[in-house]
């Protein structure tokens, strides 16, 4: 699967407060990105909207809805996609340093 078959229409997008991948539109000010973001009901730092998850009392990053194009979830921490760990014998050789 591809990363064109996960992403979704804005409107389908949790409002729960759950971390997801969003794509922010192209626009004067640059070019289309992706950013992690999450709905926040709102509280004594911002109104009700989308943030970005690096976000935080004083700065905060909000986005309106038309700058949201599409979202993901995140993806998930799947064991068997981590890599084998390394079993060299050799140290030199794990840092380079072997040659």
């Amino acid at each position: 699967m591809d990363d064109t078959d996960r992403w979704r229409d804005m409107a389908s997008a949790p409002r729960d407060g759950s971390r997801i991948l969003v794509t922010i539109r192209q626009s004067e000010q640059g070019p289309a990105e992706v950013d992690l973001a999450y709905w926040s009901n709102g509280d004594q730092f911002g109104a009700e909207g989308w943030r970005a998850s690096d976000s935080s009392p004083g700065h905060i990053i909000e986005y309106a809805e038309p700058e949201l194009k599409c979202w993901m979830p995140m993806p998930s921490a799947n064991r068997t996609s981590m890599p084998s760990p390394w079993e060299g014998d050799d140290e030199q050789e794990l840092h380079g340093s072997g040659i």
